[in-house]
């Protein structure tokens, strides 16, 4: 039987159509487009095209992307840049992705202090403890709009306020969201976003983020003009194409994706919940991503459970791909109040709309079989 990947919060397989737009830019726009020539103009325009395309996507100004080589790159570029000769206190919860939290502790190692912004037991966040954790000293504030592990979508509107009223930079982490929820830069209220394009369905190494026009950072690569002084290095028009492309395609059919992949991860929750309990399902009560499933087994070794659903041929994982190796229990489940034990046997399912309904069938019983030996294993 083939495997079945259910690992797409960590990478989705490329669209055959995304695809087919980098080979065209490849063989139609290859050149550099800083250069002053006919192929650098013809490259040049599909660079432009494929700025105002996603920014229009993204309800932004085309002056405002930056393009990058993925989602660590952005939020690099933008902590380091909101940060960049200032002293004070960064804001973020305990379960920001790696990207988010090590390039705030190299902040802290210059001097900065590090604020942790809590949730509740759902992973959401507690908009009461705003005004403690955010004020006159607050130099930035980060924040996941969705998170990558459990799939928990915040609600941001009461953070955006207070950090406008604050006048504090607020960079969201939209990696996990773009492409399978609606992204309004303008109305979210902050003054970064960033994004990567394999994450839905696009190219590996491109990416991008936005920064409100208002706003001036220094490049941390040098070396070049590119991208209106802020991040030199000639543009992969190819690979830009392709993320214009798979934007189009994942916001244009955003709506039958969403229903598709809620009734397959409904699914899977459904027939996990019947064969496999007892189960806690992370963030459940919560807004989610339609595509992710966050559900810990207790009394099972989620690493045992991880080998054993790939040597039968099913992709999953523990959490953030970026944070694999890791014995720790996952910090944005401990930020929930979940137990250690708890966190240690979870895993992470998360689906693309190449899933199929069949795919969903042959997993359960399989997992239900292997949770059961595993258990029984334990009791002895």
């Amino acid at each position: 039987m083939p495997p079945v990947y259910l690992d797409s919060n960590a990478t989705t397989p490329a669209d055959p159509r995304v695809l087919q737009a980098v080979c065209e830019a490849s063989l139609n726009a290859g050149a550099n487009p800083g250069s002053p020539h006919s192929e650098g103009r013809a490259a040049r325009r599909v660079l432009e095209d494929s700025r105002e395309l996603i920014a229009g996507l993204l309800d932004a100004d085309p002056g405002e992307l930056i393009f990058t080589s993925g989602g660590t790159e952005s939020i690099n570029l933008a902590v380091r840049g909101l940060c960049s000769g200032r002293q004070g206190n960064i804001a973020l919860t305990a379960g920001e992705h790696p990207a988010v939290r090590e390039s705030c502790l190299a902040m802290q190692s210059a001097g900065c202090q590090l604020t942790t912004l809590d949730v509740d037991g759902q992973g959401r966040l507690r908009t009461e403890t705003l005004p403690q954790a955010i004020g006159s000293d607050t130099i930035l504030a980060c924040l996941l709009l969705a998170h990558n592990e459990t799939g928990v979508i915040q609600d941001i509107r009461q953070l955006a306020s207070h950090c406008q009223e604050q006048q504090v930079p607020l960079l969201l982490d939209a990696v996990p969201a773009v492409g399978r929820i609606p992204v309004s830069f303008r109305k979210t209220g902050a003054a970064a976003l960033a994004f990567g394009a394999h994450k839905f369905h696009g190219p590996r190494g491109i990416g991008g983020l936005l920064l409100r026009e208002d706003i001036q950072i220094p490049s941390m690569l040098r070396g070049g003009h590119q991208e209106r002084g802020r991040r030199a290095g000639t543009e992969p028009v190819p690979l830009i194409a392709g993320m214009a492309e798979a934007m189009r395609l994942a916001i244009s059919e955003m709506e039958h994706r969403t229903a598709h992949l809620k009734a397959l991860r409904d699914r899977l929750q459904e027939g996990l919940q019947a064969a496999s309990a007892p189960v806690v399902i992370h963030g459940q009560q919560a807004q989610r991503l339609p595509n992710t499933l966050s559900i810990g087994f207790p009394g099972v070794p989620g690493d045992a459970l991880l080998v054993n659903l790939h040597m039968e041929g099913v992709s999953c994982s523990l959490g953030s791909a970026c944070a694999s190796g890791s014995a720790e229990p996952a910090p944005a489940l401990l930020a929930m109040g979940i137990a250690p034990d708890l966190c240690r046997s979870s895993v992470r399912f998360s689906l693309n709309y190449q899933n199929t309904a069949e795919e969903i069938e042959r997993v359960i019983p399989i997992v239900a079989r292997i949770v059961s030996q595993l258990r029984e294993a334990q009791s002895f």
